[in-house]
């Protein structure tokens, strides 16, 4: 799946000639956090949130220093942070580096933009123009709705058990000289020994995500990898 498939279309945008009453009227109307800055070529420029109005001198909250902090404080910092406490217009709050993906992109792209840089949403781009949002939630839709897809269909178990051992050779974790699968009517008993719980919690992923399985049964026994001894019967 690519972020076109799962991104929200409709953007809620406003341009940075917009005055900083207009973006907080907006984002209340709408209740939203932020709204991306599109220019009149239609090109995005920046973003503004909710964060991003916080420290102003209407609210007499307009980040103030000690004296012997302002002198380690650079005078380019202390103009930009007045700028952001008075500017009047949207252009001289938003922040201008924007992530971006592409409309294009694999969602593990998205995935890792959101990882590294902290961020629940981020703008789709088609060309430099905006074309939709990607949210966290937009993402937790898709993964139900290919859940929905994924649904058990008809197969004979012989062609589950296949499948199911298929899964776990391709995995380098899975200790395949001591494991078992067998399936009857669907319903699929995990044999064999593993000197670890997460090896234990893996196997039984791989034997539910199989397609035609309606039930696992855990025989795996837990043997201590030094000395060999059983630690844990099975499950």
């Amino acid at each position: 799946m690519i972020v076109a498939d799962v991104m929200t279309r409709r953007v809620v945008t406003i341009a940075p000639e917009a005055t900083v009453e207009d973006a907080a009227t907006l984002m209340l109307a709408r209740r939203i956090s932020g709204l991306f800055v599109v220019d009149q070529a239609g090109d995005l420029v920046g973003v503004i949130t909710e964060g991003d109005l916080l420290r102003r001198d209407e609210l007499g909250t307009e980040r103030g220093r000690p004296w012997w902090l302002k002198l380690l404080v650079s005078p380019a910092r202390q103009a930009a942070d007045f700028t952001r406490a008075h500017g009047r217009h949207v252009r001289d709050v938003m922040t201008a580096d924007v992530i971006s993906v592409a409309d294009d992109a694999p969602l593990e792209t998205v995935v890792a933009t959101m990882e590294r840089a902290r961020v629940k949403r981020v703008p789709v781009t088609h060309g430099g123009r905006v074309v939709g949002v990607v949210s966290r939630a937009d993402l937790l839709r898709a993964l139900v709705s290919r859940v929905k897809q994924a649904e058990p269909v008809g197969q004979d178990d012989t062609a589950i058990r296949g499948a199911i051992l298929d899964a776990l050779e391709r995995q380098a974790w899975a200790p395949m000289t001591t494991l078992n699968v067998t399936v009857a009517k669907g319903v699929a008993d995990m044999w064999g020994t593993i000197t670890n719980e997460a090896e234990r919690s893996a196997i039984r992923v791989v034997v539910e995500n199989t397609p035609g399985v309606t039930a696992v049964h855990d025989h795996l026994v837990y043997v201590e990898p030094y000395s060999g001894t059983v630690i844990e019967g099975p499950g």
